[in-house]
């Protein structure tokens, strides 16, 4: 497979090498814990074809409305999660999405943290979070999956230690007050000092170098043998439409994107969705903390 791609990769890399001076720039829009990984193969990307592109990053149920909503259309799209495209994006607007990379969720501390060194090392460590004067943040589950992921997490977590009400407590210790709309938003909070704790990524949390708590498998909804368990919690989030919603289960967290039907510039966008899946694409993502998976997976949507 790898070698059927290569010399189609370059046929594609050497069609972009000509790109007229007028172009308009190449429109990638990508969840905001993409950022720092998608601008590295953008930066490698330009260097090779001379392709420019414009990277807008929202969290991903922002980009998915900016779509459904607003009507616009990125060249390519890369969400951090796959459930998103056929929640909200397909068929209409997206008839495929290839699966690139994984993460989990973890606990990050700054090193203002109250309690850190209880917090690393404690059995049941959800009692620092809930303790008077700690500040924990989470993201915005209506707009950011991670912030859905982690009431996700919550339940995962009140069924995995078996304590009654857990779900209720951890999510008390991260109030509305300290609820961002992104995700990524948050790490500036914990460096700042303003945050003890946060809710996060772990490509997040390495990225900027904080320490972070890794959670059970049964929890972290990073374990793909966890699947089944994953599935008991779910949570629902606003839908497409004013008072409809859609429900999110728990599964093992996957990075996705997809070309869009309505691409301006599909050529170069396949370009650089093949160049993001080669070897080399997946060692940038990898130098930047994301864990990129060593074959992409490709789901084709259902017909309407």
């Amino acid at each position: 497979m790898r070698r059927a791609l290569a010399p189609l990769l370059a046929l594609a890399l050497a069609a972009c090498a000509g790109e007229r001076p007028d172009a308009p720039p190449l429109r990638v829009w990508a969840a905001a814990s993409l950022t720092r990984p998608v601008r590295a193969v953008l930066d490698s990307f330009t260097a090779r074809t001379g392709v420019v592109s414009r990277l807008e990053s929202q969290s991903s149920l922002e980009l998915a409305r900016r779509i459904t909503d607003l009507g616009e259309t990125p060249d390519v799209l890369l969400l951090a999660d796959r459930a998103v495209f056929p929640a909200l994006l397909a068929p209409a607007h997206v008839d495929r999405w290839t699966l690139f990379a994984r993460n989990r969720i973890v606990v990050a501390w700054g090193a203002r943290a109250r309690h850190a060194a209880e917090f690393a090392r404690a059995e049941r460590w959800w009692e620092i979070l809930d303790r008077p004067g700690v500040e924990v943040g989470r993201a915005d589950p209506a707009t950011d999956p991670s912030g859905y992921r982690t009431l996700l997490v919550f339940q995962l977590a009140e069924r995995h230690y078996g304590v009654p009400g857990l779900a209720a407590r951890l999510l008390a210790a991260a109030p509305p007050r300290n609820v961002r709309p992104r995700e990524a938003d948050q790490i500036a909070l914990v460096e700042t000092g303003e945050l003890d704790y946060v809710w996060t990524y772990e490509n997040l949390a390495r990225a900027a170098r904080l320490p972070y708590r890794v959670l059970p498998p049964a929890v972290d909804l990073g374990s793909i043998p966890d699947s089944a368990a994953y599935a008991a919690a779910a949570v629902r989030v606003p839908g497409r439409r004013l008072g409809d919603s859609v429900t999110f289960r728990g599964e093992p967290i996957a990075y996705a994107l997809a070309v869009p039907r309505a691409a301006e510039r599909p050529a170069e966008a396949r370009a650089l969705v093949d160049f993001l899946l080669s070897p080399d694409g997946r060692r940038i993502l990898r130098a930047q903390s994301l864990d990129a998976l060593d074959s992409a997976v490709t789901v084709t949507a259902p017909a309407p």
